[in-house]
């Protein structure tokens, strides 16, 4: 199953404390009996679902608690772009300290200077509708994307891997059910993980990337730096309306930038 359909899989699991393993009641009354067995058939069928997505055991069921000490060794991302521009925010985290990060996660949101709350989806900003237009039917989803991300990103490089050979990249950094939340895996000591989002620029205007790391989902396991503070950065890009200069060039290949022949 689509990690993206397993997360909200485990979303509803999570609003439905108990229900699975447990047997559904029901008010004696004409159609009690009916009652239970479709409650018992829906349990069943979300039972299904996360046994499908890798079972059903909770996501902080085995976190261990406790500061895991780590580095931000690579931050990258343009911060000049222009419209329909692709781009790579690549992020490298290194685990300094001697024990295993039980889970790193990446959140990555977007804000503006205008924005007063966040956004669902790492690339989009909340558009908040004005006192001239509260009514306004196109803000019935006040999301609005910054960047659109490409399918099968975000990628892992591989230990001598660059942003060339991101086509051999496998796919990583599976969706959380906590929003704009990347999950890696457990990093050991001395290990780095590299990643990378490839993204698309679609809106015109400045805005601040915020990144922040986790060694887990729940809270337990916290990453630090070596003196014990939040592992966080952020990039402020500003996506210009001009569309990038291409051209051909002399093997014939479509590019970014003037060609010199």
């Amino acid at each position: 199953m689509a990690e993206g359909n397993c997360a909200a899989v485990r979303r509803l699991d999570a609003r439905l404390p108990g229900a699975l393993g447990t047997s559904a009641q029901a008010p004696d009354a004409r159609g009690a009996g009916m009652r239970r067995a479709l409650a018992a058939g829906g349990v069943a069928i979300l039972a299904a679902l996360l046994s499908a997505c890798g079972g059903g055991q909770r996501q902080d069921a085995t976190e261990p608690a406790g500061s895991f000490p780590v580095e931000v060794t690579k931050a990258r991302f343009p911060t000049h772009q222009r419209l329909a521009q692709a781009s790579d925010l690549e992020l490298a985290v290194r685990n300094v300290g001697d024990k295993t990060v039980p889970n790193l996660a990446i959140t990555i949101y977007t804000g503006e200077k205008s924005q007063t709350q966040k956004a669902d989806g790492s690339f989009n900003v909340r558009v908040n509708p004005t006192a001239a237009s509260p009514d306004d039917p196109t803000l019935a989803n006040p999301n609005r994307p910054v960047w659109i991300l490409e399918q099968n990103f975000p990628k892992l490089l591989q230990p001598g891997m660059s942003l060339r050979d991101l086509a051999k990249a496998p796919s990583a950094g599976a969706e959380a059910a906590q929003t704009d939340t990347f999950q890696f895996g457990p990093l050991a000591p001395g290990e780095t993980k590299d990643m990378v989002w490839h993204v698309t620029a679609v809106r015109e205007g400045t805005y601040t990337v915020h990144y922040e790391v986790a060694a887990g989902l729940e809270g337990k396991a916290r990453a630090v730096t070596r003196d014990g503070g939040r592992v966080q950065g952020q990039f402020i890009v500003t996506i210009s309306r001009k569309p990038p200069q291409t051209c051909v060039n002399a093997a014939g290949q479509v590019v970014q930038g003037r060609c010199q022949f």
